[in-house]
């Protein structure tokens, strides 16, 4: 039965990854209404994220943020799914990326690399870096395993179409070990903006005007493999269009002091994110966890 119920979603999912985009922005049009007017998903966590996050602006510029949001959300889920079926040309003209020389002659130089990102614009298309890698070199992906184990082996297969492997979050300092045992050079993408657990509230710092904990799970790694850590500057171009930019944080980790990284990385994705608001995800719950008292 289960194995039914995977085969009829995906079928759904390949069919509507068959669509032209056009035709796939005339859906996601349809599903903003739905979902932002009728269902009203999530609205109380977006707008009291937005209020936190901007007290200076008037609420006018929240609603106009909001709005754009779930515009974004809405084209940022179908365009996710057109992955399925995108022709690997088509992802080179809607995916650009700046700064590959360096990130190529870091993996080679090193036998690796940590990749930083946030949850901003389609952080999904940097899979496509993959096909710019050495055959023989990994392009290894962290995920977190999501609830419904059929749209999450929905995107397993999504992620692994360009050459992706995919690591649950939890194995991730194994795989990378068993990768350098294995005379395997990788670069290691994390989305490394999401709340952490309560087990891991480890790093706080400032952000978007708020006392926030963040992971430090990628600076952990590259401190213990001496990787150099980049973090990757995303940019929506336009509808459809998006350029990623391989910023070098340090070249040297082990001679960093303990969550420097981690505070480097803050510091990018507020700046990613004041440029243009909008294209975050601002239906997590962000701040569920209050830094605890001294």
């Amino acid at each position: 039965m289960s194995r039914l119920v995977y085969f009829f979603i995906y079928l759904g999912m390949w069919l509507l990854a068959s669509l032209p985009m056009k035709a796939l922005y005339v859906l996601s049009d349809v599903l903003y209404v739905l979902m932002y007017k009728l269902a009203r998903y999530r609205r109380r966590v977006v707008w009291r994220n937005l209020k936190n996050s901007f007290p200076e602006k008037t609420e006018k510029e929240l609603l106009a943020i909001e709005r754009k949001f779930y515009h974004y959300i809405c084209d940022y889920m179908l365009e996710s799914l057109k992955m399925l079926k995108m022709p690997v040309d088509e992802l080179h003209q809607r995916m650009k990326f700046h700064n590959t020389e360096q990130y190529l002659e870091m993996i080679d130089k090193y036998g690796g690399i940590v990749v930083m990102m946030p949850h901003y614009a389609n952080f999904e298309w940097t899979i496509g870096m993959g096909m710019y890698m050495k055959p023989e070199d990994i392009p290894m992906q962290v995920y977190k395993t999501l609830r419904n184990p059929y749209v999450d082996k929905l995107f397993q297969n999504i992620r692994s179409r360009f050459g992706g492997y995919n690591v649950p979050k939890h194995d991730t300092a194994r795989e990378v070990i068993r990768a350098r045992h294995a005379g395997k050079k990788l670069a290691l993408g994390l989305v490394a903006d999401q709340s952490p657990n309560l087990q891991s509230l480890h790093f706080w710092t400032t952000f978007l005007n708020q006392e926030t904990s963040f992971m430090d799970g990628g600076e952990r790694i590259a401190r213990m493999m001496n990787y150099p850590v980049f973090y990757c500057e995303l940019q929506k171009e336009k509808r459809g269009y998006c350029e990623a930019t391989f910023v070098l944080m340090t070249e040297h980790p082990k001679e960093t002091a303990e969550g420097e990284i981690t505070e480097m990385f803050v510091r990018h994705v507020e700046q990613t994110i004041l440029r243009e608001p909008a294209y975050w995800f601002w239906s997590h719950k962000r701040w569920k966890h209050k830094q605890p008292l001294k």
